[in-house]
């Protein structure tokens, strides 16, 4: 049982049309053409804004590791802290902007973030660079929140659904356009350009939705200091989740003893949290809606689709690397992706309909499935572009879904319980979302190395050394080395490296190219699981409109 929340002001003279569906949420006024223009500048900016400071981190993680000195183990923690604050910042957001209102809460963090990024210009260490990425995380949740109603002020009442899939698609182009951008901001000699580039996006957000303000939302007093001990259980115990997930891959899984505890402690914190929550007169997390069978559908759907995605965020570009493709190289793949992503976008706004969501995800599989299908017959003369076709599919399908998976999840947490159950749907949203990626990746760079090792093997097994092709070779290799060494002994060593290095290159492609095929597999068994669903939910329809005629 929940109380009714104390109205913090007087609400405006709003008409039904005009009323905000949420507190904390703007209204839906009419504006003059030029302003609606502007709103739509504005979102599209700070949607992509968003995303932007930590696609750099992503896209430079190689020479930030040179620019610090830092182990690959410190270097997975940049984009691992992002990803913490950000799945933490949600439990507190949805209250604070109702609260204290959204527009006065993101002024106050982009302030803050100025703050920090002007500080890490001249302290360029690597606890600069890492609280920084934590402060990102914390910002990405209020900018992804704004651009959306910023974009959704511009198309109004009528089409503001569209406006939501455009707002909240937006926000997925940040890490294409930072690796488009990166080449052009990047000199490995002085990493301020990066820092004030992004200083400067700060700068203009914070000076544009200072301009252009959010109509005044409705205020309400939401927040117990009851919230704050959920806060502090649940936080920590996704951060240490999310450290298991990335750490495991590096150190391995059953090699370092701190993962076990970290899982331990995040497990624990979890399940003290949830049961906290579950015990509450007014709960901030809807533990009983999220054991409905519904929410379990969604958040299996949900993981599954963000996990599908990790072919192109891990498996694509973690193999061009391997086989030797820089920074600049990657350019073109990624202004496809980037085409994609909006392209996909702007399509599922304008094809919208209710009745038409599930088709959206549905078709969203299928594109992954056909993808997956292309990439999965990878050899070591494979190049960026022969990636194009494949890599845009997959885009449109993550331009295509996101709006109409929010839409399907935030729909169902109004019905079940209206505005109570929409912090408990933005927190269990981000959290699929995040941890869908962290999974997919973590479990493909481990599936990945297993393979590496068996086609290994497998390859040296078969490396007869009086095999006649292996001998020609080998004093293939070892003529390269003569011009340079006059050891013979030294040539043989040498042509036994560049062997052994050719075997480990074939054994990653193989291993790339399983890792592609189980996902196209699990593309496979995802969309039969959507379609079951689909027919499923036909039948109890059908059935429903049966009883109801035929009353007994």
């Amino acid at each position: 049982m929940t109380d009714t929340p104390r109205l913090l002001e007087t609400p405006p003279d709003w008409t039904a049309e005009e009323r905000p569906t949420l507190p904390g949420s703007p209204p839906s006024i009419t504006h003059s053409k030029t302003t609606h223009f502007f709103y739509l500048v504005i979102g599209i900016f700070i949607s992509i804004t968003g995303g932007l400071g930590t696609g750099f981190i992503t896209a430079n993680l190689p020479q930030i590791q040179g620019e610090y000195s830092l182990t690959p183990l410190e270097t997975a923690w940049l984009p691992a802290a992002y990803v913490m604050a950000n799945i933490s910042a949600n439990l507190i957001l949805f209250k604070a902007r109702q609260q204290y209102g959204l527009r006065l809460f993101t002024e106050i963090a982009l302030l803050g973030y100025m703050a920090l990024i002007l500080l890490h210009i001249f302290v360029q260490n690597y606890e600069m660079a890492l609280f920084v990425r934590a402060m990102s995380g914390l910002l990405a949740a209020p900018l992804s929140s704004l651009g959306m109603y910023y974009v959704m002020q511009a198309f109004g009442a009528t089409h503001r659904i569209r406006g939501l899939y455009i707002g909240f698609g937006f926000s997925q182009l940040g890490l294409p356009l930072a690796w488009i951008l990166s080449p052009y901001l990047i000199n490995v000699n002085d990493w301020t350009t990066l820092y004030t580039f992004e200083l400067g996006l700060a700068i203009c957000c914070y000076a544009m939705v200072v301009s252009l303000k959010l109509p005044r939302g409705l205020r309400v007093a939401v927040f117990e200091k009851e919230d704050f001990y959920t806060f502090f259980l649940l936080a920590p115990g996704f951060a240490f989740l999310c450290a298991v997930l990335v750490q495991g891959p590096i150190v391995w899984w059953f090699n370092d003893p701190q993962l076990a505890y970290c899982l331990i402690a995040g497990f624990t914190l979890l399940l003290l949290g949830f049961g906290y929550e579950h015990h509450r007169r007014n709960p901030l997390i809807m533990t009983r809606w999220l054991g409905t069978w519904p929410t379990i559908r969604f958040i299996i759907g949900a993981l599954g689709l963000r996990f599908l995605l990790s072919e192109q965020s891990y498996a694509v570009v973690n193999f061009l690397k391997t086989m030797g493709m820089g920074q600049d190289q990657f350019t073109g793949l990624y202004i496809v992706i980037f085409s994609g992503i909006l392209l996909g976008c702007v399509g599922s706004a304008i094809t919208f309909s209710r009745e038409r969501t599930i088709w959206q995800l549905l078709f969203a599989i299928f594109l992954i499935l056909i993808a997956s299908r292309l990439d999965a017959h990878l050899t070591s003369d494979v190049r960026p572009q022969d990636f194009f076709y494949s890599q845009f599919l997959i885009s449109f399908a993550s331009g295509l879904f996101i709006g109409p998976l929010l839409l399907i999840g935030f729909g169902r947490a109004l019905r079940s319980g209206g505005p109570n159950h929409a912090v408990t749907f933005i927190v269990l949203f981000a959290a699929t979302q995040n941890f869908g990626g962290l999974i997919g990746s973590s479990f493909y760079s481990t599936f990945q190395q297993q393979r590496v090792q068996l086609y290994q093997q497998d390859i040296q097994r078969n490396l007869d050394s009086t095999d006649a092709n292996v001998t020609m070779r080998l004093q293939q290799y070892q003529a390269t080395y003569k011009s340079t060494l006059t050891d013979p002994v030294q040539d043989q060593v040498q042509a036994q490296q560049a062997l052994a290095q050719i075997v480990n290159r074939e054994a990653q492609v193989r291993a790339y190219n399983d890792v592609i095929s189980f996902n196209s597999i699990m593309a496979i068994i995802l969309f039969i699981w959507g379609i079951f669903n689909i027919l499923w939910d036909k039948y109890n329809e059908y059935r429903q409109r049966h009883l109801h005629s035929n009353p007994s």
